[in-house]
């Protein structure tokens, strides 16, 4: 062989086994497969490595990350920018280095079918998890294994822990694709023979039929209600649920309620949005976390702080206004002296501490002065009923200059003030928009009070509602929910951690103040 040859091959050689260990050396690798001899076929998988894998020798944790029906083992990369976010809050030391797998789910739920036809569960424990934990470093234990994701994924991060506790103890189901028996029992024929019943069994059965013995086995509702709750005792749980979605606004709220009643401890979150990416992705900094604290052994450190400011100002103006309910103290906009003009007006009720009501009146005044805030006019009054009758509103807002008619009047109402509050926003055309904090409304109360609304006669009235997941109230506003949502009656609905402390409130009271000002000006 010539020279000129010999340098060509040599130099082939290099390039190819150079090309093949940057080819291993890849922190992202997308659509690998793993031969199941369970499922007799191939199951794809991405992965996603931590930055510093291949300078060290450390082993790490695994998360699970779990897609939702249709999508595939490469969703969580591409529209979840997983590696954006995890990478992110590992730079800022927020999160441990972990590794996440990304396995392709099927149609399945991430369980057996109920024939047997397709065992996808046992594959993933017998199978995926061995092999995940024999090809890297993973600390190959249940206290340092987590499963994540969404809809369908949500059930199956949910699920698989819940069947295998000795696996895997930490998990953040979002958007969770389950059903109540109702739900189920009334779904669509096709609907649920092509989606529950070729999984559960039941297909063609309608009713209480389809809720059958394997139904039961492999339902959340089920195994926490009528399982050995002493195995689960160390499952770490953080349930996350839009506020926009449908059918699940109510298994959601319903899961969170049973584990309440059974005092289960986990953490339930309800934000803006619904069943879509842009949700998903927002969900991923408290989750993560909620999942790395488990990972080190920690108590929950809590949710990423809302952005509230520290607002100190000496020149609100503030008056009394004598009315036959009491004292009520009026919030003024510094130009109110100076102008002729109009505003709208926010009337606040309920029981709040003197330094709670000088704390929001102190928020309202630095977001008007900031100009991100229209100025308007406060009234707190008194935590009575009576405090919203006609007759005061009428004199009121002649006396303080309110511009004329519902639209630029708004309610927000705390704890004790829920009934009276809900009773004047169902007067059509009485308010733009009503918030409520921390209602103390029985699910009872709730369910009186709805069944008396029609929706097309206060569809012009914003509603705004807000609880804690560790409140005393969950049944009562999650009922207002489930129900709002049924009747399909516009509201935005929150679930914030805490047990319902003003602190805990004080993000939401601000984006609350925000929704008020753009239907004024909708």
């Amino acid at each position: 062989m010539n020279s000129g040859k010999t340098y060509l091959l040599l130099l082939l050689i290099s390039l190819t086994s150079q090309a093949i260990s940057q080819e291993e050396a890849l922190r992202i690798h997308e659509s690998l497969s793993m031969y199941s001899p369970i499922l007799g076929q191939e199951v794809k998988y991405s992965l996603l490595l931590p930055e510093n894998y291949y300078t060290s020798n450390e082993k790490y944790p695994v998360v699970y990350l779990l897609h939702g029906l249709g999508d595939d083992e490469t969703s969580w990369l591409e529209y979840g920018r997983i590696r954006q976010i995890a990478d992110q809050l590992t730079m800022n030391k927020e999160i441990v280095p972990m590794i996440f797998v990304m396995p392709q789910g099927f149609r399945n739920y991430y369980v057996n079918d109920y024939a047997a036809t397709f065992r996808y569960q046992d594959m993933f424990i017998s199978e995926l998890i061995p092999f995940i934990d024999s090809c890297y470093r993973t600390i190959a234990d249940k206290k340092h294994r987590a499963t994540m994701g969404y809809s369908m994924g949500g059930f199956g991060a949910l699920i698989l822990p819940l069947k295998n506790p000795e696996f895997m103890n930490t998990c953040v189901p979002l958007s969770i694709s389950i059903r109540t028996d109702e739900q189920y029992m009334e779904e669509d024929g096709m609907e649920w023979d092509q989606q529950w019943g070729r999984l559960f069994g039941g297909v063609g059965k309608m009713g209480v039929d389809r809720i059958t013995e394997y139904y039961k086995q492999n339902n959340p509702f089920y195994l926490f209600k009528h399982g050995d709750i002493n195995t689960l005792s160390a499952l770490k749980i953080y349930i996350d649920n839009g506020d926009d979605e449908y059918t699940l606004c109510r298994s959601n709220e319903e899961l969170h309620m049973l584990l309440r009643e059974l005092s289960f401890p986990h953490e339930f979150r309800v934000r803006d949005g619904g069943h879509e990416f842009s949700y998903w992705r927002s969900a991923l900094p408290n989750g993560l976390c909620f999942i790395s604290d488990a990972f080190e052994g920690k108590p929950y450190r809590g949710d990423f702080p809302d952005n509230v400011e520290t607002i100190k100002t000496s020149d609100i103006q503030i008056i009394d206004y004598l009315n036959p309910n009491g004292i009520c103290k009026v919030y003024l906009p510094d130009e109110y002296k100076e102008t002729s003009r109009k505003y709208p007006v926010i009337y606040i009720t309920g029981n709040l501490k003197k330094q709670e009501s000088e704390q929001i009146i102190t928020m309202i005044h630095e977001y008007i002065t900031k100009g991100e805030l229209p100025p308007l006019v406060v009234a707190l009054l008194p935590n009575k009923p009576s405090s919203l009758n006609d007759p005061f509103i009428t004199n009121f807002e002649k006396d303080y200059r309110i511009r004329e008619g519902f639209r630029f009047r708004a309610l927000m109402g705390f704890s004790g003030s829920g009934a009276t509050c809900l009773n004047e926003a169902f007067k059509p055309e009485k308010y733009a928009a009503c918030v409520l904090f921390n209602s103390e409304l029985a699910s009872k109360e709730i369910e009186q009070i709805i069944a008396g609304i029609e929706a097309k006669k206060v569809k012009r009235t914003w509603l705004y509602f807000a609880a804690a997941d560790k409140a005393l109230n969950f049944q009562g506003n999650g009922t207002l929910h489930i129900l709002l949502r049924e009747k399909e009656v516009y509201h935005e609905y929150r679930v914030c951690e805490g047990i319902g402390q003003f602190e805990e409130l004080s993000g939401l009271i601000i984006e609350s103040l925000f929704f008020i000002a753009k239907k004024f000006h909708n």
